[in-house]
């Protein structure tokens, strides 16, 4: 059977991607979308309520779909790793996506998710740590996400429907140096800096035009 050749199991590890992904995105805009600006205009009993019932229900579901999604897309990488594949036009595309969707996958699990259980214990009765400021380190960490994953479904999806042309004397250390520069300096305003632009909706989706355009247009120019 198709299915059980190694082509068959790489179409297997895309499906899991792709399902877990739509999962992953979709509670991720949910929660920022949705459930955050509803928390603004709740009253404090079914805020409480929600956080109690609601969220843990929501991050279950957005953390192990993260995880899934990062393991498919890292076995998917692993089985494609032909010699040159990824100097070619889709390997460099799918390379920016990967990076963006591993910091994604990272800010989920090590400062998402250990944030809002900080929060959900407060909403308990517990005291696990300072509340006020767990809630802003997981609000910057996931609209930083909303952030990335404008840019990173772009590349994904553009991988194979919008070929560039590589230049065989382009210089992939300092295009990929200039790619570190711009998402690093990002990901460490994630972790440590302010929300800015990314405080509103419609910022944070703007922001990630931006930077989409930004990161199509360095590949553009140094390739």
């Amino acid at each position: 059977m198709a299915i059980f050749s190694l082509a068959g199991l790489e179409f297997l590890f895309s499906w899991v991607h792709f399902l877990a992904g739509v999962c992953w995105i979709g509670l991720l805009y949910y929660l920022n979308f949705v459930q955050g600006p509803y928390f603004k205009e709740a009253d404090p009993a079914a805020k409480t309520n929600a956080v109690k019932l609601l969220l843990p229900r929501a991050l279950w579901w957005f953390r192990w779909a993260a995880l899934f999604t990062f393991l498919s897309g890292a076995a998917i990488l692993i089985k494609r790793h032909d010699v040159g594949v990824y100097t070619s036009s889709w390997g460099i595309l799918i390379l920016i996506g990967a990076l963006l969707g591993t910091l994604m996958f990272l800010n989920v699990w090590l400062v998402i998710w250990p944030n809002q259980k900080i929060i959900i214990a407060a909403a308990n009765g517990q005291n696990i740590g300072d509340a006020a400021k767990a809630g802003a380190s997981a609000l910057l960490a996931s609209r930083s996400n909303v952030l990335f994953s404008v840019p990173m479904l772009f590349f994904m999806g553009g991988a194979s429907r919008i070929p560039l042309e590589v230049n065989a004397e382009a210089n992939l250390t300092v295009f990929w140096a200039v790619i570190f520069v711009i998402v690093g300096a990002l990901e460490i305003n994630a972790l440590k800096g302010k929300l800015g632009p990314l405080e509103k909706i419609p910022g944070v989706i703007t922001s990630g035009f931006v930077l989409s355009a930004v990161l199509y247009a360095a590949a553009e120019i140094l390739l």
